[in-house]
């Protein structure tokens, strides 16, 4: 596909903490029509520019941000372009897109776009992972300390506070049409098969298999959940799946009953959803502009 004719519409996150870098990355290229826009506009913004007959809009900022302009251009045809600016930049690394900001703006600018899965739950999008149990508490800790530490320590910290003080939790998880039930610390949802082997331990794989890994951690005790990651470093999920301490596996849906509401790591942020949670993997859902893959695998394993 040709680039647009026109000048794009670029959608900056003034709450970024790299927003000063992203203005001055695009004002120094006459492709973008620059709009600034608080976290809480930017759907409506990009909801606004679609309307108004945009084809490609640019969105700069971290995961979150993307995320949340996804969300509004997920029913439309309208393509995403994206300027990294967060502090993971985990979408944008997973689809090879430079967090170089001339780079991804050349990218924007000129390059083609592919269909990408997303995943959805109860209904909300998450275009990395979504997690129960263990993370969202880590997720909750690692906010508080994050203004006083920073938030790699902060990530840290909390981390080690977690790994002490785990809790169980009983979940009903449904694949298949075949129901498990689960006294598990965590179940991890992630869009795409994850490594869980250095270097790429919870990271997307390159051209992996699609569909959502699900990962239910089944320690019952902080120790054993420890020794279980380093097993997990050593000898790679497709030996811990086998193992009565963890399962693995690719599906294109997911329901986890849980006793009222649940608490909801997506994407890094906390959310409150009415149990069941009703995962579901939809293919090739978003155009972004992003550099080609060199190989697609289809079917879930």
């Amino acid at each position: 596909m040709s680039h647009p004719a026109v000048r794009i519409p670029a959608i900056l996150n003034v709450s970024s903490g790299t927003a000063d870098e992203a203005r001055t990355a695009l004002g120094d290229h006459e492709g973008f029509d620059v709009h600034e826009v608080e976290a809480h506009a930017l759907a409506s913004t990009v909801r606004a520019l679609v309307g108004d007959g945009a084809r490609r809009v640019l969105v700069a900022g971290g995961d979150g941000t993307i995320a949340t302009a996804a969300a509004t251009l997920l029913e439309t045809k309208a393509e995403l372009a994206v300027l990294p600016g967060g502090t993971l930049n985990h979408f944008a690394r997973d689809l090879g897109i430079s967090t170089d900001a001339a780079e991804a703006i050349a990218l924007a600018v000129s390059g083609s776009t592919r269909g990408v899965d997303v995943g959805m739950v109860n209904g909300r999008i998450f275009l990395n992972t979504s997690s129960v149990g263990a993370y969202v508490r880590f997720v909750r800790v690692r906010e508080s300390l994050e203004p006083v530490f920073g938030y790699r320590l902060a990530s840290f910290i909390a981390a080690v506070r977690i790994l002490f003080t785990l809790r169980r939790m009983g979940v009903e998880v449904v694949v298949d049409g075949q129901k498990r039930i689960y006294r598990t610390p965590l179940v991890f949802v992630g869009v795409g098969e994850r490594g869980m082997q250095l270097p790429s331990l919870g990271q997307r794989i390159p051209n992996g298999r699609r569909g959502l890994h699900v990962m239910v951690v089944r320690g019952r005790s902080s120790a054993r959940t420890l020794a279980l990651g380093f097993a997990a470093v050593a000898r790679g999920v497709s030996t811990l799946s086998r193992t009565p301490v963890f399962e693995s596996f690719l599906v294109d849906e997911l329901r986890i009953d849980m006793r009222g509401m649940g608490t909801v790591a997506v994407d890094g942020e906390i959310a409150h959803m009415s149990a069941p949670l009703r995962f579901v993997l939809q293919r090739d859902a978003l155009d972004v502009v992003c550099p080609p893959p060199t190989a697609v695998t289809d079917a879930p394993g």
